[in-house]
C-alpha cells in the first residue's frame, strides 16, 4: 500500500496544486498588506502638508508683522529728523532773541539823536545784517500793528479803548514776537483797540 505522501510525490499534479494553492494565499496576504499600508501613507502625506501649510502661515503672518512694524519705525525716523532738522536751532534762537531786544531798545535811544547820524547808519546796517541771517535760519518776526488780535500769535498785555481803530485790532506793539518757520518761539506783545472810546 502507498501513503498518502508518497501519492503526492509520486503525482506531478499534486505537486502543481500545491503550488497554485500557496501562490494563492501569498497573493492574498500581499494584498492585504498593501490596503493597510496605503491609507497610512496617505494619512501621513496628508498630516504633513496641513502641518507645512500651518507653519507657512504662521511664517507669513510673522513677516506681515515685522513689516508692518518696520514700516512705521521707518515713518517714525523720517518724521523726528525732519522736525530736528527744522526746529534744531530752537533754543538757540531763543537766546539770540534777547539780543534782538537790546538792538531795538539801541535804536529807540538814539533816533532823536541828530549828531549821532553815522552811529545810527552803522546801527541800521548791524541789525539789518542780522535779521537776514536770522531769517535764512528760519526766524521770522511776527507783524501785529494795525492787524487784526490773534491769540495763537500775539499777548494781549494792554487793551485801549478807542474809536480811532476798529475794535480788537493791534494798535501797538510791546515787544516783538517771533516765530521758527510755523511754530511761534514767542508771541508778540500788543496793544490791543477795544470799544468805548470817547468820540
Amino acid at each position: 500500500m502507498f501513503k498518502k505522501e508518497d501519492e503526492q510525490k509520486n503525482n506531478p499534479f499534486a505537486a502543481e496544486e500545491t503550488v497554485e494553492e500557496n501562490t494563492d494565499n501569498t497573493t492574498e496576504e500581499t494584498s492585504d498588506n498593501i490596503d493597510e499600508e496605503i491609507p497610512k501613507e496617505e494619512n501621513a502625506q496628508t498630516n504633513n502638508e496641513e502641518t507645512l501649510k500651518a507653519e507657512l502661515e504662521s511664517l507669513n503672518n510673522k513677516y506681515l508683522r515685522l513689516a508692518a512694524d518696520f514700516d512705521n519705525f521707518r515713518k517714525r525716523q523720517t518724521a523726528e529728523r525732519e522736525n530736528l532738522l527744522k526746529y534744531g536751532a530752537e533754543d538757540t534762537l531763543k537766546k539770540l532773541i534777547t539780543v534782538l531786544d537790546t538792538f531795538e531798545r539801541a535804536k529807540k535811544s538814539i533816533e532823536v539823536l541828530e549828531e549821532c547820524q553815522k552811529v545810527k547808519e552803522s546801527y541800521e546796517v548791524c541789525i539789518k545784517q542780522l535779521y537776514d541771517t536770522l531769517d535764512k535760519i528760519g526766524l521770522k518776526k511776527i507783524e501785529a500793528k494795525g492787524e487784526e488780535f490773534d491769540p495763537n500769535l500775539h499777548e494781549a498785555v494792554m487793551q485801549t479803548p478807542t474809536n480811532e481803530h476798529p475794535a480788537n485790532t493791534v494798535i501797538d506793539e510791546l515787544q516783538t514776537g517771533y516765530k521758527l518757520h510755523d511754530k511761534v518761539l514767542r508771541p508778540t506783545f500788543v496793544n490791543v483797540a477795544t470799544e468805548g472810546g470817547e468820540g
